[in-house]
């Protein structure tokens, strides 16, 4: 499955992040990263039926600060943030019940 979008290259900085208002994530991850391909299928209906949720697809590897601040080891991790807090996180999702419980609980 070709992803709908792709990684990039951000300059997000993390007092940025922590600032962010409403519902968000941050999705680490690389476009090369077959784990983060295959990823996409699980990902993609699960964020795409919630509007109300702002996507950061950011490009992560060695040296990337805020990936690092977050402490991300594997591809793809998505943090969920509510009002730049981190919420919860999911890593390396196969099905997509982890990612709907997290946004799910997001809503209460």
């Amino acid at each position: 499955m070709t992803p709908a979008t792709n990684y990039a290259a951000s300059d997000l900085q993390r007092d940025t992040a922590d600032s962010l208002q409403g519902l968000v994530v941050l999705q680490f991850g690389t476009n090369w990263c077959g784990y983060c391909k295959n990823a996409q299928a699980v990902i993609e209906p699960v964020l795409a039926s919630r509007p109300d949720i702002v996507r950061y697809l950011i490009e992560d590897g060695p040296g990337r600060a805020l990936g690092r601040s977050y402490r991300v080891k594997q591809w793809p991790t998505l943090v969920l943030l509510r009002d730049g807090q981190e919420i919860g996180r999911v890593v390396r999702p196969q099905d997509a019940t982890p990612l709907q419980d997290l946004v799910q609980s997001a809503s209460r």
